[in-house]
């Protein structure tokens, strides 16, 4: 495709494509208003989501009677498979459809999708015997191309299924690191997924035949002996030995790149402006709180790890106060290892925060499972760091659309949360409100009196404090705010009793 056609298609997504539109109608902009980054990359990439499911134009339909077909790309179709071990069968549901949802975010057609009530999945084929044979069935019957297991498949059970099912045989761990690799734009963002995809992969590298054979040798008479000796490295071995020197440079890479993150994060952190870093499950809702906070503009779609790259903006809340907000990439249940190791970095900017809003999707049916997940990841980063938790404001997103009793449960089960809607702006005042009262609460309380000829320090505590008082006498302004610690002790010299 050339850089015109790419252009076009991209013209053509913004006309005819619905998610601008809705962008703009969530930030209450007005009909005319220019479209933003997040608009331009949510229209890139439902512009090449936008299929046909027709496979075929024949020459019969061609008005020009050239003996052609034209192939139009089609959705590969899966079928999802399950092992339930626990919970109700709305939960063993609700979970089929997250991993649904993350087939349909990857670009696939999910046509069916079964599970199997066991204690424990089957160390053989993860799915017992008899299941193996009605999923054969299926996949005939259906024409499906891949089989996606909600769960991570030893490599043992991956070679079983796919040789009982003849058909591509993935899992939930695969499925991620797929999402991942589709949605990273940085440069930093696509080697933490290449290393991630690399570490997944070293443990399941498999060869065929021959391939297995290359390596002989040793006393005669034990495997042949003279004349029948290898190469001394199998076509496995060589192909791991690669994968390890290729870890080893994007871990190199990686290395420099956190660099680059750590001097930019001392710069925000020697500003003395308040940081907040906003995390939580994926598809909660956290970009779009960031637009309605900040009116940023970032890339908000309703799909799973829309935002991988974090994005960083400055907000002024009600009381004139300047404070940097973070979006950070989302969780979700059995985040895989590889994926927290290599996003380490990125996820460090939630550890390095004043304050964490940890958002919560309201219309999820098990909104608790969710908050569980977030945790045990954070717990894990935490305990790494050597850092404490900043404090947390949990915030439930997406009222609008959520159950009431599940709202009532999770007022009865988390105090102090927050409950917003992004979308229609409701509750997004009282959020401003409590982030102000937080940060107060951090804040130190002091007296100051401003000499008039230190007018600079005057507007340095206005940009960074909220001015409780203000009043002007001869010596100078006599001021009654709350700073953040640090600036309070680089302002000691003008503190008064």
């Amino acid at each position: 495709m050339t850089s015109q056609e790419h252009e076009d298609l991209l013209a053509q997504a913004f006309k005819d494509n619905a998610p601008v539109g809705r962008l703009q109608e969530e930030r209450g902009s007005s009909e005319g208003e220019a479209p933003t980054v997040g608009d331009f990359d949510l229209a890139e990439r439902n512009a090449f989501r936008r299929v046909h499911r027709d496979t075929t134009i024949r020459a019969e339909e061609q008005d020009d009677g050239y003996e052609v077909e034209y192939r139009k790309l089609r959705l590969e179709r899966v079928i999802l498979v399950g092992v339930w071990t626990e919970g109700t069968t709305a939960e063993v549901e609700a979970t089929m459809d997250e991993l649904a949802a993350l087939a349909e975010t990857a670009g696939a057609e999910v046509i069916d999708m079964l599970y199997q009530r066991r204690d424990k999945p089957d160390p053989g084929t993860y799915i017992g015997s008899g299941k193996v044979h009605e999923l054969k069935d299926i996949v005939a019957a259906t024409g499906a191309d891949t089989v996606v297991c909600d769960g991570e498949l030893a490599p043992g059970q991956l070679v079983a299924l796919e040789n009982a099912l003849n058909v591509k045989v993935i899992d939930r761990t695969m499925l991620i690191l797929d999402i991942f690799a589709q949605h990273a734009k940085s440069r930093e963002g696509k080697t933490q997924v290449a290393l991630a995809q690399l570490e997944y992969l070293i443990t399941r590298v498999r060869g065929w035949g021959g391939s297995l054979s290359r390596q002989a040798g040793g006393r005669a008479g034990s495997n042949g002996g003279v004349g029948l000796r290898g190469p001394g490295e199998t076509k496995i071995e060589a192909d791991r030995r690669r994968l390890r020197a290729e870890m080893a440079r994007l871990r190199r890479e990686l290395a420099a790149m956190k660099t680059s993150r750590d001097i930019k994060r001392e710069r925000r952190q020697s500003s003395a402006i308040p940081k907040i870093a906003i995390a939580g499950y994926t598809n909660a809702g956290k970009s779009s709180l960031i637009n309605a906070l900040t009116g940023a503009g970032v890339l908000v779609e309703d799909a799973l790890f829309a935002t991988l790259d974090p994005t960083t903006r400055r907000a002024e809340l009600a009381d004139g106060r300047a404070v940097v907000m973070t979006d950070t990439v989302g969780f979700v249940r059995h985040l895989p290892t590889q994926l927290v190791e290599a996003f380490k970095s990125t996820l460090e900017e939630v550890i390095e925060a004043d304050i964490v809003l940890h958002v919560v999707d309201g219309s999820d049916p098990f909104p608790l499972k969710q908050i569980h997940a977030v945790n045990e990841v954070l717990v894990d980063i935490v305990r790494d760091s050597g850092h404490a938790m900043p404090p947390e404001i949990v915030v439930v997103n997406k009222v609008d659309a959520a159950d009431p009793l599940t709202l009532a449960e999770l007022r009865h089960h988390i105090d102090g949360a927050v409950f917003v809607s992004a979308k229609t702006g409701e509750g997004i005042a009282d959020l401003e409100a409590r982030i102000e009262l937080l940060l107060n609460e951090l804040d130190a309380h002091v007296s100051l009196l401003v000499p008039y000829t230190r007018g600079s320090v005057v507007a340095r505590i206005h940009e960074f404090g909220t001015v409780l008082s203000e009043e002007y006498q001869p010596e100078g302004t006599l001021l009654d705010v709350r700073l953040p610690r640090d600036v309070a002790q680089e302002l000691a010299e003008f503190q008064v009793s």
